[in-house]
């Protein structure tokens, strides 16, 4: 049945930064083909950009899916796009005949004539991975943040037993060097003070200086760092095997790249970390932990970590609770193992009991937040530099963050994207308060 093209549209992003990154290109890439924005299941066409990581994703976009039929039986236009369309794209076209597109994370750019076709009365689905095809087919960035993200490196070849990212963005591709630096400069002109690379393994990226001389993720952070106007540097997610010489040493070197790791070790059991496939080794971790941490002392450190992987024991996941205790990180993300589909861990005996799992994430979460909680005392009467990111909740306050990317909530009159000096005043487990140092010298 053939429908009239959508002029309006939202898209609805689920889990990591790069979906964020991929649900904003898409919403570019819609209004350059002359559709607006819309609010929610008003919208002529409705995107959901769907997370595989957790468990259960599948049934939760299946559950998001019926949310958008009308209280009168219509429904928008919908479209599945990400991780779990490129999964389980078969089964969401066999489950559910409302949806009228699925699209795959490398396939995203093609939407305008997915839409054509699902007006037409098809049911359009394209899952295909092509390399890098989508980024010279985005149109240019429209609204730009003064924090912004830039996809740098997708896709992984570590193959973590647990995971489903080799299988749902590919093998790891490293984007050309010039096509960064021309989108970085791009968003610095629109107004970002503060770039964020992003990467399922970021640290793995690779390429050339634009004059044949190889470099790594050290070298375009330097080259990055010369750009006028660009006063913040950020990368996102890491892998342990490749915190490699240079670029910990850009950690001390480069003023502009800031000072905080985010560096997943998911357990801190050697044996649990054989079982995951992750290639090194709780002593390996906390070598390259150290060596951050020599080339710049006050480095915020983040982690991720999974509880109730297969076979786990009580002793391994007391080897867990102390490796936290040794890192002292200023946040870390933790979660519940979940079997993936297709996954070498999801066949693996001994899966550990949910109620096992729950109780190990309280005392794990119990404990990271006892780290945090001293990282941010620990700011306490020292001085540092925010930028204004949003409004607080009271009437004149604003929210920035530090460095070390920990959220300070001050009285002042300062725009977004604001860089002011503070002084820490207050901690809590997730925030810290502060005071505008000319304000504060002035009283």
């Amino acid at each position: 049945m053939t429908r009239a093209a959508p002029k309006s549209f939202s898209v609805k992003s689920f889990g990591c930064q790069m979906n964020v990154y991929d649900g904003a290109r898409m919403a570019e890439l819609l209004e350059a083909d002359g559709m607006v924005a819309a609010a929610g299941a008003d919208a002529d066409l409705v995107v959901l950009n769907t997370c595989h990581i957790r468990e259960k994703a599948a049934e939760k976009t299946f559950s998001d899916i019926g949310r958008l039929v009308r209280d009168d039986g219509s429904r928008p236009m919908i479209a599945v796009a990400g991780c779990v369309a490129q999964a389980e794209g078969a089964e969401i076209t066999r489950r559910a005949r409302n949806v009228d597109i699925v699209v795959g994370p490398q396939a995203y750019h093609r939407l305008p004539q997915m839409i054509a076709a699902a007006a037409r009365g098809e049911h359009a689905v394209d899952t295909d991975m092509p390399r890098l095809e989508k980024f010279a087919a985005l149109p240019a960035r429209r609204r730009v943040p003064p924090s912004a993200f830039l996809t740098v490196q997708e896709g992984c070849d570590k193959f973590c037993t647990y995971c489903v990212v080799p299988y749902t963005r590919g093998a790891e591709i490293s984007r050309p060097w010039g096509a960064i630096m021309s989108e970085a400069r791009a968003l610095v002109d629109a107004g970002a003070k503060e770039i964020t690379l992003l990467g399922q393994n970021v640290n793995a990226w690779a390429g050339d200086d634009g004059f044949g001389r190889a470099i790594g993720l050290d070298g375009l952070i330097r080259a990055l760092d010369r750009i006028p106007g660009l006063k913040r540097i950020r990368y996102m997610t890491s892998h342990p095997n490749d915190m490699y010489d240079g670029l910990i040493a850009a950690h001390g070197d480069v003023e502009s790249l800031m000072p905080f790791l985010h560096l997943p070790v998911q357990s801190g059991s050697d044996r649990v970390l054989g079982a995951m496939n992750r290639k090194h080794d709780v002593a390996d971790y906390l070598r390259v932990i150290a060596r951050v941490i020599a080339a710049r002392p006050d480095v915020a450190l983040s982690s991720d970590f999974i509880v109730g992987f297969p076979g786990e024991t009580d002793a391994e996941f007391e080897d867990t609770l102390r490796l936290v205790g040794a890192c002292g990180f200023a946040s870390a993300f933790s979660f519940k193992y979940s079997p993936r589909p297709g996954t070498p861990a999801a066949q693996m005996a001994d899966q550990v009991r949910d109620e096992v799992m729950n109780e190990r994430l309280q005392r794990l979460q119990a404990a990271i937040t006892a780290g945090q909680v001293a990282f941010n005392r620990r700011s306490v009467g020292t001085r540092t530099e925010i930028m204004i990111e949003r409004d607080g909740r009271k009437p004149g306050q604003r929210i920035g963050k530090t460095p070390g990317l920990q959220s300070v909530h001050v009285e002042i009159d300062a725009a977004i994207g604001d860089l002011i000096e503070v002084e820490i005043v207050s901690a809590g487990p997730n925030s810290l308060g502060g005071r505008a140092v000319a304000l504060a010298e002035a009283a």
